[in-house]
C-alpha cells in the first residue's frame, strides 16, 4: 500500500520531536529537549470557570459557528503590545501556530517553489514544506545577532526569487536569539522592495524577560508580512488556538484553505479563551509566567556557568524557552546525545537536527529547554550533562 502513497511521502521521516516524546516519557529521564511550557502554570482553574460560564450562557457553542469576534478583539489588544495595529477583520483564527504556518505555505507555495530561511531553523517549518518539495535557499545566522540581513538582500537580488521567507524573531527556535529592531525594520523593507512575503512566526513574543520589548516585524510593514501567533505558550497548548494577521483579501483565501483542512477552529475553546482574556486575571497570569520562566532561565544559566563554563558558550536569551549551547568543534553532539540516553538519562536536541538541507553545521551545539523543569530538576540535569560532556571529552 505504501507504494501508492504520494511521491513526497516516500522521502519523509518521523521528526526528531516525535521520537523525543516517546523516548523520554519515562520518569528516569530529565528532558531538556522538547519546547514544552510548564503545566504547573496553566491557568486551569480560571479556564474551568470560563468554560462553565460560556457553556451555561451559550449551549450553541458546541455547534459549528463562524470565528468568535470577542476573541479577535482580545487578540487585537494583545497585538497592540507587539506594536501591531490591526482591525479584527485582519485576524484569522487557527488551531495553533503550526496550522497557521501550514495554511500560509499552502497559500503561498506551488510545488517546487523556493523558500528562504536561515541555515538553522525550526524543524516544524521544514515538515510543512515537505509536500511541496520546496527548494531551500539559506542564509547564515548567528546565535547572538541572528539572521544575516545583508545575505538576505543578496539572495533577493538574484534571479531565483523565493516565494516566501521564514523568520522567528523572538526567542528563536532553536538559536534562542531575539532580533534587534534595526534588523526587523530592514527585513520588512526588503520584503516590500522585492515583494517577497515574510512568515513571521512569533510563539514566544509575549514571553520576554527584558524591560523593553521590540515591536514585531509586522509593525514595520503591513502588506508583506504575515504574523503568526499562538496561545500555546502563554495559556495552554491543549486549547489549540492561534492566529494570523494578514490583509482582508488574504484572509478570504485563508478561510477557503482552512475550510478544506478542518472546517473551523473549535468554537468552544475560542469562547473559553475569549472569556478569560478579557478578565484581569490574564494580565496577572502572563506577568507570573514571565517571572517564573525568567527564574528558570537564570537557574539554568547559573548551573551552566558553574559546571560547563570552560567547555561551552551561550547567551542569556531575552525571550522564549531555549538556551543554545556551543561546544568546541571536536565535540559531536549527536554522539553525545546517544551516550546520554544510555547513561545519564538527560535529553536535549543536537544542533544538526535543525540544519536545513542536511548541512553538517551546528554539529557541536545543543538546544536546551528551561521552561519545563523546576529548579531542582534543572540543577540535576545540568550536573548530568556536565558529567557526560567531561567524560565524552
Amino acid at each position: 500500500m505504501t507504494q501508492q502513497l504520494a511521491t513526497w511521502t516516500q522521502f519523509t521521516k518521523r521528526s526528531a520531536l516525535q521520537d523525543m516524546l516517546e523516548l523520554t516519557s519515562g520518569p528516569e529521564y530529565i528532558s531538556f529537549g522538547l519546547g514544552l511550557p510548564n503545566a504547573e502554570y496553566f491557568p486551569a482553574e480560571h479556564l474551568a470557570r470560563s468554560a462553565n460560564e460560556v457553556l451555561l450562557q451559550q449551549s450553541k457553542l458546541l455547534q459549528y459557528a463562524p470565528p468568535t469576534e470577542l476573541l479577535k478583539q482580545q487578540i487585537q489588544l494583545l497585538m497592540s503590545q507587539r506594536g501591531v495595529q490591526c482591525s479584527t477583520s485582519q485576524i484569522f483564527l487557527t488551531a495553533g501556530a503550526q496550522q497557521g504556518i501550514n495554511l500560509l505555505a499552502r497559500l503561498l507555495l506551488d510545488p517546487g517553489k523556493t523558500v528562504l530561511s536561515e541555515e538553522v531553523t525550526y524543524t516544524g517549518f521544514l515538515q510543512v514544506l515537505e509536500p511541496f518539495q520546496s527548494r531551500m535557499l539559506t542564509v547564515p545566522t548567528d546565535p547572538v545577532k541572528g539572521i544575516d540581513v545583508e545575505q538576505v538582500e543578496k539572495v533577493l537580488q538574484t534571479e531565483e526569487r523565493p516565494a516566501c521567507m521564514y523568520v522567528v524573531p523572538n526567542g528563536h527556535n532553536p538559536l534562542s536569539y531575539t532580533l534587534n529592531r534595526e534588523k526587523r525594520q530592514r527585513l520588512a523593507q526588503l520584503a516590500a522592495e522585492y515583494e517577497v512575503p515574510i512568515i513571521e512566526d512569533d510563539p514566544y513574543g509575549f514571553l520576554t524577560y527584558e524591560d523593553t520589548e521590540i515591536p514585531a516585524i509586522k509593525s514595520f510593514q503591513s502588506d508583506w508580512v504575515f504574523y503568526v501567533g499562538s496561545f500555546s505558550k502563554i495559556l495552554a497548548p491543549g486549547l489549540r488556538l492561534g492566529w494570523i494577521i494578514a490583509n482582508e483579501e488574504v484572509i478570504e483565501k485563508l478561510s477557503i484553505v482552512k475550510e478544506a483542512t478542518d472546517i473551523n477552529t473549535s468554537t468552544l475553546t475560542q469562547q473559553i479563551a475569549a472569556n478569560f482574556l478579557q478578565k484581569d486575571e490574564f494580565a496577572n497570569h502572563l506577568l507570573r509566567l514571565r517571572q517564573e520562566y525568567r527564574s528558570r532561565r537564570n537557574c539554568m544559566l547559573e548551573h551552566l556557568s558553574a559546571q560547563l563554563g570552560e567547555l561551552g558558550s551561550w547567551t542569556a536569551p531575552a525571550s522564549g524557552m531555549f538556551i543554545w549551547v556551543r561546544f568546541p568543534e571536536y565535540i559531536n553532539t549527536m554522539e553525545l546525545f546517544r551516550e546520554s540516553i544510555s547513561t545519564e538519562k538527560v535529553t536535549f536536541f543536537p544542533g544538526n537536527v535543525f540544519a536545513v538541507n542536511q548541512k553538517q553545521i551546528a554539529s557541536s551545539s545543543i538546544r536546551l529547554n528551561f521552561s519545563f523543569n523546576n529548579h531542582d530538576k534543572i540543577e540535576e540535569g545540568i550536573t548530568r550533562l556536565s558529567r557526560l560532556v567531561k567524560r565524552h571529552i
